[in-house]
């Protein structure tokens, strides 16, 4: 069996000095309308109560572009400003059902610098891809093929901090679908950054602790320029190289694992972690922000939607490291530099592995009740500790030691 997915191709490229301007100007403008736009609809609603959808701010967008103080906007291609309008409607729609906070304003010195195109402003020709108001294709480096036959419906191109051009293609592809038996518990950490219910420990790579010496050689060089000099801007993109590269072996790391885990499983369990609270602990922060847990999650939910696996979430109050797998009895207290503890029935326990078959086990319940994804309690967001905790409904009926 196989399954047709609408999937994106990252590439990087190298553009011409022309090709760089143009773009640069893209980039200005589509913060610009964005803004512009976000101003326009707050004060709509603050000032008259009014709710302005996409259709009217694309009249505003014209309005604009015949003023002599906007009149830049029509240097530039006009799909990629109908794209960060169609981008804004979307924040809002996630605002007002309560999925997202209200919008931010786009910052020339910290928003991704980014811009989309449609089919109507690309040409898509023997594998040579040309944007509109450009004369010549873009020099792609084709890291990997794109499926075959595949033409793309939507072309971003963004560059990051470090200066580095990427294009990125969505087109249709197929994933087959490869039958799996295994079924898997999985819990975080920070010494070890995975632990699965089988007892294997996936070691954490902690990239960030790696370069950790040279991120604070390049920041120091920084404080030390004039602010506001070419040498400042220098060595501020040092420093955005040294991210990128801690940034880049995490994610290819994190995309092993969660390949590995969906191909090799039907069944995988997690737990629903408060990272955001996490991050709180000014002790925990920085190591808890370097496995990216939250970044697994994301990769791990898509790619099992990709192929028709299992993923069940489980609750975060659930006393996972509590419990013992064994008889089930629930220790009193489990402070966290205790790594391995025997129950009152004989059976020691190897703190992490224990926690990822007590996950595995609720969440095969949850599935053989058909539960599915357990939902976010309304308590994990009323600012309990970050510390793992047990919710008493959670704990009720099991046996404490």
């Amino acid at each position: 069996m196989s399954r047709a997915v609408k999937r994106a191709f990252k590439y990087r490229f190298y553009p011409t000095d022309s090709q760089a301007a143009e773009l640069a100007r893209t980039f200005g403008c589509v913060r610009k309308v964005y803004n512009l736009a976000l101003v326009a609809r707050t004060e709509a609603w603050t000032l008259r109560q009014e709710r302005i959808n996409y259709h009217t701010t694309l009249a505003l967008l014209t309005a604009w572009k015949k003023t002599d103080e906007l009149a830049f906007l029509n240097e530039v291609s006009s799909v990629p400003l109908q794209q960060a309008l169609r981008h804004l409607q979307v924040a809002f729609t996630n605002f007002f059902a309560r999925r997202a906070r209200y919008p931010s304003f786009k910052s020339r010195k910290k928003s991704r610098r980014s811009a989309e195109y449609t089919t109507s402003a690309f040409r898509w020709r023997g594998g040579r891809l040309t944007l509109a108001k450009m004369t010549e294709p873009l020099d792609i480096v084709w890291s990997r093929p794109l499926p075959e036959g595949a033409s793309p419906s939507t072309v971003t191109v963004s560059q990051d901090p470090a200066g580095r051009w990427f294009v990125s293609l969505l087109c249709d592809d197929v994933i087959e679908q490869v039958p799996a038996s295994g079924m898997v518990g999985v819990d975080a950490g920070i010494d070890s950054l995975l632990t699965l219910s089988t007892g294997e420990k996936i070691v954490n790579p902690k990239y960030e602790r790696r370069d950790r010496a040279r991120l604070a050689r390049a920041q120091r060089a920084v404080a030390k320029k004039e602010k506001g000099s070419a040498n400042r801007a220098k060595a501020r993109h040092t420093v955005a190289r040294v991210y990128a590269r801690i940034t880049d072996r995490r994610r290819d790391h994190l995309h092993k694992l969660t390949t590995r885990l969906v191909r090799e499983n039907q069944a995988i369990v997690i737990e629903d972690l408060a990272v955001r609270n996490m991050v709180k602990n000014h002790r925990l922060a920085r190591a808890v922000s370097d496995a990216a847990w939250r970044q697994f999650r994301t990769l791990l939910e898509y790619k099992a939607d990709w192929y028709g696996r299992d993923l069940v979430v489980v609750d975060r109050w659930f006393p996972s490291s509590k419990l013992c797998s064994a008889c089930g009895a629930l220790a009193q207290r489990m402070p966290l530099n205790v790594r391995s503890w025997t129950c009152r029935c004989g059976q020691t326990h190897d703190r992490d592995v224990n926690a990822a078959r007590n996950i595995l086990a609720e969440g095969l319940s949850v599935i053989a009740c058909g539960g599915g994804v357990r939902p976010q309690r309304e308590s994990s967001r009323t600012g309990r500790s970050s510390a793992k905790q047990e919710n008493p409904r959670a704990t009720k009926g099991i046996l404490a030691l």
